[in-house]
């Protein structure tokens, strides 16, 4: 029996992702492997058009800021003393912090050094694709159902997926940012 996208349904992803001119922002070398049934382990529009869907089933799909990563928010763009940041730094570096206007842990956002000049550092907390309507080329190449643990834990484990503390794997290369983390 074939066995079709739903909840709790581990799926597996092959992607290319673009923006809305064509323009290829990431070809993925691995897979994206996600728990399906709205764990927040991709984006909800993505989760919506494969819903019902199988292993074969091809698509492209443009996802609206609002929809992916938000408009760009200039409020979120800082520039801070270079000393109070550590050495080394380079653009592209990125640090946890609170905007200005908030003093909440619940809204820390990643920082990322877009510009070091002289005595000062451009911080923005904006995400990298923020603001930018995006295309997404998919292809499902597997559909599984998930395990008792997955759902429990509300992501996958094992090859491509989320590990806890094991060292056989690289949870953090670089091309694999979509891959089992929370989107908001």
């Amino acid at each position: 029996m074939i066995m079709k996208i739903a909840k709790n349904t581990v799926v597996t992803v092959r992607y290319k992702l673009s923006d809305a001119q064509g323009n290829l922002i990431e070809e993925g070398s691995e897979p994206m492997v996600y728990l399906h049934g709205g764990y927040e382990n991709t984006l909800p529009k993505i989760e919506e058009a494969l819903e019902g869907k199988e292993a074969g089933y091809q698509t492209e799909l443009q996802v609206e800021p609002d929809d992916a990563f938000g408009e760009y928010d200039s409020n979120l763009v800082k520039i801070e003393p270079r000393n109070r940041l550590p050495t080394p730094l380079e653009v592209g570096m990125q640090f946890e912090g609170t905007p200005d206007n908030e003093d909440d842990e619940e809204h820390a956002l990643i920082f990322t050094v877009t510009d070091i000049a002289d005595d000062k550092v451009v911080l923005d907390g904006n995400h990298p694709l923020a603001g930018i309507a995006l295309r997404f080329n998919l292809n499902v190449t597997e559909v599984r159902a998930a395990t008792e643990e997955e759902i429990a834990h509300q992501h996958v484990h094992g090859a491509h997926g989320h590990d806890h503390g094991h060292d056989d794997q690289d949870d953090d290369a670089a091309d694999d940012h979509f891959r089992s983390h929370p989107i908001h």
